[in-house]
């Protein structure tokens, strides 16, 4: 009977640990991997969510959920650009300026994405997807921190695009221009 028992143990750890390995493959039509973002995808161009690719969907899945990241912002904790989830799980292609599930509030409050805006230097955006056993039954006004937790013990598996961008106009900083580009 110990050895059944520990057998069994064994194979739930082993099959838990099969699940949580899966990933899923994310890309964009519009950049690489680690590569530039568009500008139109940003404060300098048109500020819309850009298009993903969503590979490697395990069965099961009911509901897909992203958020969007920016680990280098000047904010403690970062700068979160987008939340959504409640995504239909068959969708393997969110369009661009994608709308449909729930959205929660990015860093400023707002229910909507915000295009990059770094204000200085390259920063990394991280696109992150997860693949939901559920549809999540959580408050609207939920930030990127609530919706991890309560997808805790739902993700069947989940995958993340790294883009990068750098604002092409500096921000008034009151002080003198930077010179000319030279031609």
């Amino acid at each position: 009977m110990r050895h059944t028992t520990a057998l069994l143990c064994t194979l739930a750890l082993l099959m838990s640990a099969s699940a949580s390995a899966q990933k899923l493959l994310v890309t964009s039509k519009s950049f690489k991997p680690n590569g530039p973002i568009p500008r139109k995808f940003t404060c300098e161009g048109r500020g819309i969510s850009p298009p993903l690719k969503v590979e490697n969907i395990p069965a099961g899945t009911k509901t897909l959920a992203i958020t969007l990241h920016d680990p280098d912002a000047p904010l403690d904790g970062g700068f979160t650009h987008w939340v959504i989830w409640n995504i239909n799980g068959e969708k393997k292609k969110i369009k661009r300026n994608f709308k449909r599930g729930d959205m929660g509030p990015n860093t400023l409050g707002q229910h909507s994405y915000k295009g990059m805006c770094p204000p200085l230097g390259i920063h990394h955006y991280h696109f992150k997807v997860y693949a939901l056993d559920t549809r999540l039954d959580i408050d609207r006004n939920s930030y990127k921190e609530m919706l991890e937790k309560k997808m805790q013990g739902h993700i069947l598996a989940e995958g993340e695009l790294v883009g990068v961008y750098k604002k092409k106009k500096l921000e008034p900083t009151g002080g003198a221009a930077p010179p000319p580009e030279k031609k």
